[in-house]
C-alpha cells in the first residue's frame, strides 16, 4: 500500500512559512503547552477539531504538532521526521479528530499532556488564526486568551481581595507594561487563574517574590515562544 503523501513531502524537509495554519501555528501550540507543563511530556494525547480533524494528516499538522511538543521551532528542518524524533525521546502520542464541534473555530487543537518522569499534567486548546498567529483559549478547564506571542504570566492563587492590584503592582515595580490581563475562577473566593501578557522580561527575584506569597500556589512564566 502507498504510504499518505503530505506537504512535507511535496517541498522538502524545511517547513513552509509562518503563512500556514496547518504547520507554523501547530507548532506554536505545542511550543506553548509545553512551556505550560514546564517540560517536553512523556504521554500526548492530541485532538484536532473541525477543519483540522479532515486535514491534519494530508498537511503535515500531526508531524507539525509532535515538533512542537519536542520543542522544535517552526523552521526546524527535522519537523519532516519528528514522528522519528518523538520515537527516539521517548514521546508517546494518539491522534483524535472531531470534525463537527460547532462552538470552537475552525483550527482548533486539545492537547492533554502528561510528564510521568516528574508527575505534571495539563491540558491546553488553543486555536491557530492564520499566519502563525495562535490563541491559548483554555488551561486545564480555566477560559484564557493570550497569543504567547508577548512574555506570558499564569498565575494560580486563591480568589482574594486585592490580589490582582497588588500582582499588577509588583510588575509595574519591575518595569513592565502589562499588555493583556485574563482572571478566571471557579467561583468567588475560590481558585482562581490570572493570565497576563507583558512587553518585556521579569526579573528572577520578581517570579520567587511572587512564588512566596501565601496566596499563590503556583506561577508559570513563558518567554515568547519564537
Amino acid at each position: 500500500m502507498a504510504e499518505k503523501s503530505s506537504i512535507f513531502d511535496m517541498i522538502g524537509p524545511v517547513m513552509i512559512g509562518p503563512s500556514s495554519s496547518h504547520t507554523a501555528g501547530v507548532v506554536r501550540i505545542a511550543r506553548a503547552a509545553i512551556r505550560i507543563l514546564g517540560s517536553v511530556p512523556t504521554h500526548a494525547t492530541i485532538t484536532f477539531y473541525n477543519s483540522f480533524a479532515r486535514t491534519y494528516e494530508g498537511h503535515g499538522s500531526d508531524r507539525a504538532i509532535v515538533a512542537g511538543l519536542l520543542g522544535m521551532p517552526t523552521d526546524d528542518v527535522r519537523i519532516r521526521e519528528a514522528f522519528d524524533h518523538a520515537r527516539k525521546a521517548g514521546l508517546q502520542y494518539t491522534f483524535q479528530g472531531v470534525g463537527n464541534a460547532s462552538t470552537m473555530h475552525p483550527n482548533t487543537i486539545k492537547l492533554q499532556l502528561r510528564d510521568e518522569r516528574t508527575g505534571q499534567a495539563v491540558e491546553v486548546i488553543g486555536q491557530s488564526r492564520g499566519g502563525g498567529v495562535i490563541r491559548i483559549v483554555e488551561v486545564d478547564g480555566f477560559p484564557a486568551d493570550f497569543s504567547a506571542s508577548l512574555h506570558t504570566l499564569i498565575i494560580d492563587a486563591d480568589d482574594v481581595p486585592g490580589s490582582i492590584a497588588f500582582i499588577a503592582s509588583v510588575i509595574a515595580h519591575d518595569d513592565c507594561n502589562i499588555a493583556t490581563m485574563f482572571v478566571s475562577r471557579k467561583g468567588k473566593n475560590d481558585a482562581a487563574r490570572q493570565f497576563i501578557e507583558i512587553d518585556s522580561g521579569l526579573r528572577d527575584i520578581t517570579l520567587e517574590y511572587l512564588r512566596q506569597l501565601r496566596w499563590v500556589h503556583r506561577v508559570t512564566y513563558i518567554p515568547t515562544i519564537d
